[in-house]
């Protein structure tokens, strides 16, 4: 699935446009009183007896009632140029976001829901092969509101969401839509902040997310997040421009196992992510076309050397998938589990082989 741009956030340049935009906003709005005093008059009239918004929509107090909750506890982050959003994870000022957001940063500014101060933050660590991180605040308010997140087995598709955040800028927003579909595997693109990720499981949502949006919460009728905003699909005919409704959501199972890890020890250690045990590069065949998975080093004892695969081995395929580059690999084990059962097929000294492979943990 092509992804575009991260919705990291925009570079503060952008920060005064949304004020601008505001702006236009509020223009608009007098120029469409008109002028004069028998306009203004006959506004105030209209306005006077206009009747008062029906509060027996019920799905229209779901939604509400859900903001009220979770909102507060999403945040939005500042990062050097580059702009986020954050979810409160616990009372003890922990915050958990994108490891694109935090890039190469180690302290940040973090603005509350509900407060227009800037409190300072420091980096808890981060896990780019998962692409999230934790960051702390140095000051923690008392009234921190942690956010509580979903059981991602019961997350289905045509569940409700919204998605909260701060899109270009614009703290605090929120969109709706629906769950769109589940176990997406998605690629992100590499940038100077990170290598890339490749990352299973994921949550395909209809909700708007826009850059800003980037490790702010994705929230079911329930308010429980059920996963930390991070990708926009691009439509290549498009020139690569966002795609509409195909946003992408890392699942809440994901995001609260790395987070405690790194709030425990600062590293990660059970990514819960399927690994091979192998070291590769990219492999051309005679016409200088990729063409596997070229092995460079085996990890001893590991799934790949228990199963018999060697260094120099190509690999080629993953059950029914091909492999023509690693990275095509590294999507294939996205969407597996440690302790799978895969059928590796590989090339020796040129000769087709395959070899049976239980997963282990990346």
């Amino acid at each position: 699935m092509p992804a575009g741009p991260r919705p990291t956030g925009p570079k503060l340049w952008l920060g005064p446009a949304a004020v601008l935009a505001a702006a236009a906003l509020l223009a608009t709005g007098c120029s469409s009183s008109g002028s004069g005093t028998s306009s203004t008059a006959a506004a105030a009239d209209s306005s006077s007896s206009a009747a008062a918004p029906s509060s027996s929509n019920q799905l229209e107090q779901d939604y509400q009632h859900v903001i009220s909750q979770v909102l507060p506890s999403v945040v939005q982050i500042t990062a050097g140029d580059s702009l986020g959003s954050g979810i409160v994870f616990d009372d003890k000022g922990d915050i958990v976001t994108n490891a694109h957001v935090v890039g190469t940063a180690t302290t940040f500014t973090v603005t509350l829901a509900n407060s227009t101060k800037p409190l300072d933050a420091t980096l808890v660590g981060s896990y780019p092969d998962s692409d999230l991180a934790v960051i702390k605040l140095g000051s923690p308010p008392s009234g921190l509101k942690p956010a509580a997140f979903a059981d991602s087995a019961k997350v289905a598709v045509g569940q409700i969401t919204l998605a909260m955040g701060s899109p270009l800028g614009l703290s605090s927003s929120v969109t709706q839509g629906i769950v769109s579909a589940v176990g997406r595997t998605v690629s992100e693109p590499k940038t100077t902040d990170s290598p890339g990720a490749t990352i299973g499981n994921m949550v395909q949502t209809s909700a708007a997310i826009n850059p800003g949006n980037s490790g702010g919460a994705l929230v079911n009728l329930s308010s429980q997040v059920v996963g930390i905003n991070t990708l926009t699909a691009v439509d290549p005919e498009l020139n690569g421009s966002a795609a509409p409704g195909i946003g992408f959501a890392i699942p809440a199972a994901t995001v609260t196992s790395i987070a405690n890890q790194l709030i425990k020890d600062g590293k990660v250690t059970n990514s819960g992510r399927a690994g091979l045990g192998v070291t590769v590069r990219p492999y051309f065949d005679a016409n200088f076309q990729p063409a596997g998975a070229a092995v460079v080093s085996v990890v001893g004892g590991g799934p790949a050397a228990s199963a018999g695969l060697q260094a120099g081995d190509v690999i080629n395929k993953v059950n029914d998938t091909a492999i023509a580059t690693p990275s095509a690999l590294t999507t294939a084990l996205a969407s597996q589990s440690p302790g799978d059962k895969v059928t590796v097929g590989y090339l020796r000294d040129g000769q087709a082989k395959t070899a049976e492979v239980t997963l282990g943990t990346l």
